[in-house]
């Protein structure tokens, strides 16, 4: 009811919209798929199958929520055969994405965002992640698969996280940090 949907966009099949949703220009939205009430969504965003979004969520130009993520088994031979991600992403409400941001799907279950998460442009969301309620992440961010970032954490630009990381509850980290062990304490 009361969606708004631009020229060029692309809406799968068994896609669920709530009400007042804002798909932009050239956006892709796959197969079932469902997103909020009130949410917007960018020109240029391309949301993969069985991907969940909350309401109120913004989501800017150029974000690809549910892509592959980067999984690869090394053989024998030396060369690498990939893993098939089967999982999903759950974006829970009140959440923004900003643009070129990349939130991959889950090797198996979900990656996900927890209400009120912030993250600014360019960051990177490997498979597998948690993000912790009212997070906020600054540009250029990168976070490896399977790490688990607690709530209200506030984090700068250009960080990295090694994977299967725990970052406890209200964590402050400086930008351009390289985060290798998992953080107990705020």
């Amino acid at each position: 009811k009361n969606c708004g949907v631009e020229s060029g966009a692309y809406i799968g099949k068994n896609v669920k919209l709530g009400k007042s949703v804002y798909i932009g220009a050239n956006s892709v939205i796959h197969d079932n798929t469902t997103i909020g009430d009130y949410s917007w969504i960018g020109p240029g965003v391309k949301i993969n199958n069985n991907t969940l979004i909350g309401s109120r969520a913004i989501i800017h130009s150029g974000v690809v929520i549910g892509a592959d993520g980067f999984g690869f088994a090394p053989n024998e031979d030396g060369s690498y055969k990939k893993i098939p991600q089967t999982g999903n992403v759950i974006l829970h409400d009140n959440c923004e994405v900003g643009a070129a941001t990349t939130i991959d799907r889950a090797t198996l279950g979900s990656t996900i965002i927890e209400e009120g998460v912030k993250l600014d442009n360019q960051i990177q969301v490997a498979h597998n992640c948690t993000i912790g309620a009212h997070t906020v992440i600054a540009a250029q961010t990168g976070i490896a698969g399977s790490t688990t970032i607690g709530s209200r954490c506030m984090i700068g630009g250009q960080v990295g996280f090694a994977g299967h990381l725990k970052i406890a509850d209200g964590v402050k980290i400086a930008a351009q940090s390289g985060v290798t062990t998992s953080i107990k304490e705020p």
